[in-house]
C-alpha cells in the first residue's frame, strides 16, 4: 500500500474506558481503522487531560483515574479519512476529533 505525501491526520480524543458494542471504543477504532483498509492507526494513552466537561484526569498516584485520556492517530488520504469520519458519526457520544494535514515522508512494511 502507497499513500500520497500530500495526507491527512485524523485525530479522535476521548478516555480510555469510553466502550462500544462491548469493546474498548479505541480497540474497535483501530480494528475497524484496519477493516477500512485505512494506512495506518496508534493509540497513545494520556498522562493528564481534560475535555468538555472540564473534569480532569490524571495517572498521578493521589488522583488515580480510570478514564486516562486517549489519542487514536489515523493516517492516510483525505478522502479515505472522511469515508471514516461516517462511521465516527454515529459511534462517538462525546469526545473531539480533528483533522489535519500531513506530510508523509517515509512509510514502509517489513519486506516478508
Amino acid at each position: 500500500m502507497t499513500i500520497p505525501e500530500h495526507g491527512h491526520l485524523l485525530r479522535i480524543f476521548n478516555g480510555e474506558s469510553d466502550r462500544y458494542e462491548g469493546k474498548l471504543l479505541y480497540e474497535w477504532l483501530v480494528l475497524k481503522a484496519r477493516e477500512t483498509g485505512l494506512a495506518g492507526a496508534t493509540v497513545l494513552r494520556g498522562i493528564m487531560g481534560y475535555g468538555p466537561s472540564s473534569r480532569i484526569h490524571t495517572s498521578k498516584i493521589l488522583r488515580l483515574s480510570e478514564d486516562l485520556p486517549i489519542v487514536i492517530e489515523l493516517v492516510d488520504t483525505h478522502e479515505k479519512l472522511q469515508s471514516f469520519m461516517n462511521v465516527l458519526d454515529g459511534i462517538l457520544t462525546e469526545g473531539m476529533v480533528t483533522l489535519e494535514d500531513a506530510r508523509v515522508l517515509i512509510y514502509r512494511g517489513r519486506k516478508e
